[in-house]
């Protein structure tokens, strides 16, 4: 099972890289409707209680974009001093500005810690909204909330493979950029850059 930790970084990480490389040199945004909303949510189980039946409308689309631009602004503050993700580095909102969004989205439903001692393994503290009624946006800001304020924001980075626009948790020491294949581009991109340069 997944700790409560990992589980908020990956929907956090996975939220932020719903703008991505689009393959051909620009930026893609899984997020311009409520059908990419809705699509993003069922195919990340546990988000909410039945994601996989779940339904966005346009202004849960418009909070969570907003949602998103608050999280991408504290990843890129989280990365410093590198530079944040390209996609990011010319439309930042505010580091104060990101908190208060990020705040108030948590802040739509009031969760209580629930703990759970599995037999076989040790206890583990989840929280549950208190009134019982999840809200998608305040679970992603509570979960950023906890991925931001915890050990795995250490390992955030913004990887700066040509024309990559992720950020990614670094897996070991040695590791550059998100996935191979960016890897691949950035020393493809080095290779014929100092093979342009005259002698």
């Amino acid at each position: 099972m997944q700790d409560p930790t990992s589980r908020a970084a990956g929907i956090a990480l996975d939220l932020a890289v719903t703008i991505r490389h689009d393959g051909h040199g620009g930026v893609a945004d899984d997020l311009t409707c409520p059908e990419g909303l809705t699509a993003w949510v069922r195919a990340h189980p546990g988000t909410v209680p039945d994601a996989g039946a779940y339904t966005a409308d346009a202004g849960t689309l418009t909070a969570v974009r907003e949602l998103r631009a608050a999280v991408r602004a504290l990843f890129a503050r989280a990365v410093r001093p590198a530079a944040p993700s390209p996609a990011d580095a010319a439309r930042l909102l505010p580091v104060t500005e990101a908190l208060a969004r990020l705040n108030a989205a948590a802040a739509r439903t009031p969760t209580v810690p629930v703990l759970r001692w599995p037999d076989d393994a040790d206890p583990v503290v989840h929280h549950r909204p208190a009134d019982g009624q999840a809200d998608l946006i305040a679970l992603l800001a509570q979960a950023a909330v906890a991925f931001l304020a915890g050990p795995g924001r250490e390992r955030l980075r913004a990887c700066h493979a040509p024309r990559c626009v992720r950020y990614f948790l670094k897996e070991h020491p040695r590791q550059e950029w998100c996935t191979p294949s960016c890897g691949n581009r950035a020393r493809v991109a080095r290779h014929h850059e100092r093979h342009r340069r005259p002698a």
